[in-house]
């Protein structure tokens, strides 16, 4: 693989005159390197594949003129929602791995989203390269658009166990939102998936485990942590269990530690002004920074014992 495209070309290649290669492509000479040779109309290229042009057309700034710092404000959070769709994608093939008990193949697809969700970390920095009195150039036109209304944000929180019918309130008028997120809603999330596959694996947990421990039923809470122990007690013995566990922890602090991210981010750039969708902004982001989706993992290291 030249020039280190994932789709094999040479990004920088200049095409040289030479005799035919393999497959159409152009030899520069004996020995020489094989560059591509010219597409055809019909041919699948890069840029039809990836659906370049219209991508392209999709960053419309509502300052006129358009402020210079707008389209990175588009394309920053247009990235973002890629990034979300991807992390959903990979969620669900995780539910359906626990689901069916690949616990390995659970915790592969799991710490996909892990690396991704490291990514989303150090992108949110990038907004801190826009100064504050720029970005009040053309934020009052976004109003009352705001962050909180990313469907698919709410969509992650639902399918790690965050479920919170009360968010639906917020999009009454957007019925396509309210049936996206409802189907969420009524869907297995990952933590229910996981105490689902721990039983079906022997482990002593209350059946409803999930739903019972968000009630906060202490007889349920104790009998969690008392059937996760054995998992850290006995690492040889649940090897692939321990992986994944600690790769749920790990998707827990990351998603913790992007929205601490976001909030040093926003209050850096606005300051302590409402959010343009009404909320009270940077207080209302720090409010949602102690959200574990996994609390109970997090708990268990608590009643660890040296030699245990």
């Amino acid at each position: 693989m030249s020039g280190g495209c994932p789709f094999g070309g040479d990004s920088g290649a200049e095409p040289e005159a030479g005799a035919q290669g393999p497959e159409g492509t152009t030899q520069s000479g004996e020995g020489g390197p094989v560059t591509p040779r010219p597409y055809g109309r019909s041919d699948l290229t890069y840029n039809d594949y990836l659906k370049v042009l219209e991508l392209l057309k999709l960053q419309e700034p509502q300052s006129k003129p358009a402020h210079h710092d707008e389209l990175l404000f588009i394309v920053i959070h247009q990235a973002y929602e890629l990034w979300f769709k991807l992390i959903l994608h990979e969620l669900e093939k995780t539910v359906d791995q626990m689901q069916h008990g690949e616990v390995l193949t659970a915790h592969h697809f799991l710490k996909r989203v892990v690396e991704i969700m490291k990514l989303m970390v150090s992108q949110i920095h990038i907004l801190e390269t826009m100064a504050p009195y720029d970005f009040l150039e053309f934020r009052d036109r976004l109003n009352p658009a705001s962050g909180f209304q990313s469907m698919q944000f709410r969509e992650i929180e639902f399918v790690v166990g965050l479920k919170d019918e009360r968010f639906l309130t917020y999009f009454k008028e957007r019925p396509e939102v309210i049936e996206a997120l409802r189907k969420r809603l009524a869907a297995e999330d990952l933590r229910t998936a996981f105490y689902g596959m721990l039983r079906k694996l022997g482990f002593d947990l209350p059946e409803d485990a999930a739903r019972l421990e968000s009630a906060g039923d202490p007889a349920a809470k104790a009998a969690i942590l008392k059937a996760l122990l054995p998992i850290y007690q006995r690492r040889a013995e649940h090897l692939a269990l321990g992986l994944l566990t600690e790769s749920l922890v790990e998707l827990d602090e990351y998603l913790q530690l992007w929205r601490e991210h976001h909030v040093r981010v926003v209050e850096r750039i606005i300051g302590m002004k409402q959010g343009t969708g009404g909320s009270s902004g940077v207080e209302y982001l720090k409010t949602t920074t102690t959200k574990k989706s996994f609390p109970l993992l997090w708990e268990v290291r608590t009643h660890l014992t040296k030699g245990s």
